[in-house]
């Protein structure tokens, strides 16, 4: 069993991010983490990069965050996979199993509607989490439940300020039969609380995705505490 936090923001990719993604590494690595994805606001969202220029070099701004993490954890033996976050007006949608060379080639992604884009990225085999669906925020202007959009729904956000978003969030997922996921949803160092627990290892961008579908998820890391399914 492998434990992986999968949801984190980085300074070099999200405007609320606070921290470098080589420090990011580190700390995931002590807390014991055996991997982490790296999930920056995208266009659309609270993104670090001016979008001003053009895509390639907007792209390869935005994947500095992951890729400097990955640089770290290659020196300390984390695993670093890459992710995005995508918002629509406050609801946020994780996309996991996508690389960098695919986004580079895909500049369509920022100019098509919200659901032509999770139809998308799941035509070319993402895997899509709705990421807190039931938070209650300045710069949420509706909840917008998509569960025939997403694959799965994090039902703990370590970001989360109320413990009714969560629960409101395994509600819906169990409602909806979709898998259930954990994120920290992490900004800053002292911020990692939640995560997956998953029956093998992950190497690869789509193997989180298979890991979901194939039912390899076995339990989620809740308040930083590991919580196998069935307990």
């Amino acid at each position: 069993m492998t434990r992986w936090e999968t949801h984190v923001h980085t300074a070099e990719g999200s405007a609320c991010g606070r921290v470098f993604g080589a420090e990011m590494a580190c700390v995931c690595k002590q807390l014991g983490y055996d991997g982490m994805i790296v999930t920056d606001h995208f266009y659309h969202g609270n993104t670090a990069v001016s979008r001003d220029l053009p895509w390639e070099s907007w792209v390869k701004q935005f994947c500095m965050g992951y890729r400097n993490a990955r640089a770290q954890g290659e020196k300390i033996g984390l695993t670093v996979l890459f992710g995005w976050e995508y918002s629509w007006n406050g609801a946020d949608f994780l996309t996991y199993g996508l690389t960098p060379e695919w986004l580079l080639a895909h500049p369509e992604t920022i100019q098509v509607s919200p659901k032509a884009y999770l139809q998308m990225v799941r035509d070319a085999g993402a895997l899509v989490v709705q990421a807190h669906p039931f938070r209650m925020a300045h710069y949420v202007d509706a909840i917008k439940l998509l569960p025939d959009c997403t694959d799965a729904v994090e039902v703990y956000n370590g970001g989360n300020t109320d413990i009714r978003f969560n629960e409101r969030a395994q509600w819906y997922a169990e409602s909806y039969g979709l898998p259930q996921v954990s994120g920290s949803d992490a900004h800053e160092i002292d911020r990692f609380s939640g995560g997956v627990l998953v029956d093998g290892i992950l190497q690869m961008a789509e193997d989180y995705g298979k890991a979901v579908w194939e039912g390899r998820i076995v339990g989620l890391i809740r308040d930083g505490k590991d919580v196998p399914f069935g307990l």
